[in-house]
């Protein structure tokens, strides 16, 4: 890889990251952001753009444990969201999946 990918390093171990759950095909953690108050991102842990993600395998792997950190982290309500583009608002060209919750998220759009 000839780019930084901060993702890449959380998953190397070389970024710190306020790890939630992670296996050997995904890494979910807290994003440092702080719109609501539950803000994770669920990570492939191999590097792939979003439109990869959404056409592999790896999404079966990525998706169940968005949604299991989902239920832990928010049990009364969440949603789960994908950036695809700068347009979007995409920062991280390694794919991912946000997780928000823990508050009605209604007023935040």
């Amino acid at each position: 890889m000839s780019y930084f990918c901060v993702f890449c390093e959380i998953i190397d171990g070389r970024e710190p990251a306020d790890i939630r759950y992670q296996d050997e095909h995904v890494i979910v953690f807290k994003n440092r952001l702080n719109w609501v108050p539950v803000m994770l991102l669920a990570v492939p842990k191999r590097h792939m753009t979003q439109g990869e993600l959404w056409t592999s395998d790896a999404m079966v792997h990525v998706a169940r444990a968005a949604a299991e950190q989902g239920d832990r982290f928010s049990p009364a309500g969440f949603r789960l969201l994908s950036n695809f583009g700068t347009q979007a608002m995409q920062s991280q060209v390694h794919a991912h999946i946000h997780v928000l919750g823990g508050a009605f998220l209604g007023e935040y759009a």
